[in-house]
């Protein structure tokens, strides 16, 4: 089984009313190979600058990330972005983005990276997310992930990549924002309607809702005590869903698989909770699978309730 996730790859200087960081590594792309990577055999496709070094390309290939396809721009920069948390640690504010080598990216996708059997299209313009969907005729399964920018911006370019995959994450009020539909189970049923068999919507410290053909199930966050930093968390969550998915497979079972899905839903959520202990890549890079488990356990203890 191989996941290949097309994305940003970033440095990111983060304050929280518990700490700050500069120039921590960060991104869609690092934040998900890192928490997909404890499943499965995870490509990550990126652009970075002369910036980006062998301390960086560590972190990632210490989680056995493959790295071969972060492509290293000559005089470039990486996508940096700097921002705040106050203490609702669910609205981050923006207070700078370069987008350097970013700006210009055009993913180049060698021939194991578009023979994955799974495809993350992060948030990149979905222009390009339809052109390496093309690209990766290998993958069965492809999932997506946008933003509000692309919503308001390249809409029908939107619409026709989301109607070309078969998963769609998306926080809820991008759902609702993309629909027009102010309720979160009618507008994820109108987002299934453009194509994708799969819907999840992602809450924040609420959880996460998961929406298939006459199915649902929502999920919680798990409570913690210390979060830190809240920055990937959305991707370490995609991350843990989908890189479940994929290594699950290795059984003979499908990612449509309800069962599987709503197992993979509890381990994005493990995942997305270890990453806000830290900051930036700090805790999920020196995780353990013992530590995962051990969670999951705790998580499905919490969560459990007897009907009378």
């Amino acid at each position: 089984m191989s996941l290949t996730v097309v994305g940003s790859i970033a440095f990111d200087s983060v304050r929280t009313p518990f700490g700050e960081r500069e120039r921590m590594l960060g991104g869609s792309a690092v934040h998900f190979s890192l928490a997909a990577s404890f499943f499965t055999e995870v490509r990550v496709v990126g652009p970075v600058g002369e910036d980006f070094g062998a301390e960086q390309l560590g972190v990632l290939e210490g989680r056995g990330v493959g790295t071969e396809d972060i492509e290293r721009v000559e005089g470039g920069e990486t996508f940096f972005w700097r921002g705040r948390y106050d203490y609702d640690m669910n609205v981050a504010h923006t207070d700078d983005t370069q987008l350097g080598v970013f700006a210009e990216f055009e993913p180049k996708l060698s021939a194991s990276s578009r023979g994955s059997e799974m495809l993350f299209l992060g948030n990149i313009q979905p222009d390009l997310q339809r052109r390496v969907r093309a690209e990766c005729d290998g993958a069965d399964f492809a999932a997506l992930d946008s933003m509000n920018l692309w919503i308001e911006t390249a809409r029908e370019s939107l619409l026709a990549a989301i109607g070309e995959t078969d998963c769609v994450l998306l926080n809820d009020a991008e759902i609702r924002m993309l629909t027009g539909e102010p309720n979160l189970a009618k507008a994820a049923r109108a987002l299934m309607a453009m194509g994708p068999g799969v819907v999840v919507a992602k809450r924040g410290e609420y959880g996460a809702a998961l929406f298939i053909d006459g199915d649902l199930f929502a999920i919680p966050g798990y409570l913690l005590e210390d979060v830190r930093d809240p920055t990937g968390a959305g991707d370490s969550f995609a991350g843990g869903f989908l890189g479940y998915l994929d290594g699950h497979r290795a059984s003979g079972r499908s990612p449509l698989d309800p069962v599987a899905l709503r197992k993979a839903m509890a381990y994005g959520s493990v995942l997305a909770s270890f990453n806000v202990e830290d900051f930036g890549t700090e805790r999920v890079a020196s995780l353990t699978m013992d530590e995962v488990a051990e969670r999951l356990a705790d998580f499905r203890r919490i969560t459990h309730f007897e009907v009378d």
